[in-house]
């Protein structure tokens, strides 16, 4: 401390150097782990999923797993499971070579900052219909939200919205259904599902990974769907 106070009582101009160097040394250390943190531009991203608990389609003993990180709330997402989700369920799904999960990354009522999280509560309703029925009951609410899916700018995804939207899968129980929503029993697993995707680096949706490994969208759905498809038969050899 006593040569530190005489080296600034001395020479000023070396006390700003040494500062200064000191300064430049911790700004190139957090430079080195906030690129540590980060995935190259264009890298694949490479994520240890914990699918217990994951609602997904196909059968049990498939040999790939196909995992699909979605909004409810996300367009692109509609469009994916109108186009790609279907190529990938006759091709793949149904001939018992792949489960295609689905991981619900709720972020985009709370990214708009909209005054209620319809991300979240549509992602919880569907882990009221999966807790009644399965992946079966979760597949058919899946596809019910995104027919009923409006503007993602907008808050439409509302308690309300989604116990009418419920009426429309089969076997499921409404007074239930209204219990969880109501009493946002399922919240911690969304989060836990959200915190997964966000923990994989996940920054778009949808977002596809095979064997945990992230297929790559240099372009529009079409060629998601060729580079997922390219990627399962790598897998399955």
């Amino acid at each position: 401390m006593g040569n530190m106070t005489r080296l600034q009582g001395n020479n000023p101009n070396r006390t700003i150097l040494v500062v200064g160097t000191l300064l430049a040394a911790v700004l190139i250390v957090l430079a080195i782990f906030a690129v540590r943190d980060k995935p190259a531009a264009g890298a694949a991203l490479n994520a240890s999923f914990n699918l217990d608990g994951i609602p997904y389609d196909g059968q049990a003993d498939a040999p790939v797993n196909v995992v699909v990180v979605e909004d409810f709330k996300c367009p692109v997402c509609k469009q994916f499971e109108a186009s790609v989700a279907p190529a990938l369920e006759s091709k793949y799904v149904e001939t018992g070579k792949i489960k295609l999960y689905s991981l619900v990354w709720p972020f985009l009522a709370e990214n708009a900052r909209l005054p209620t999280d319809d991300s979240k509560l549509a992602a919880q309703a569907a882990y009221c219909v999966y807790d009644q029925g399965g992946n079966e009951a979760f597949t058919a609410y899946k596809a019910v939200l995104f027919r009923a899916q409006g503007d993602e700018s907008t808050v439409w995804a509302t308690k309300t919205r989604l116990k009418d939207l419920a009426t429309n899968v089969e076997g499921v129980d409404q007074a239930k259904f209204a219990t969880c929503l109501d009493t946002d029993a399922t919240a911690a697993r969304v989060d836990a599902a959200e915190k997964q995707a966000m923990d994989a680096k996940v920054n778009h949706t949808p977002t596809v990974f095979v064997n945990g490994k992230e297929v790559v969208q240099t372009g529009g759905l079409d060629q998601l769907q060729t580079a997922t498809e390219a990627a399962i038969e790598a897998a399955l050899q």
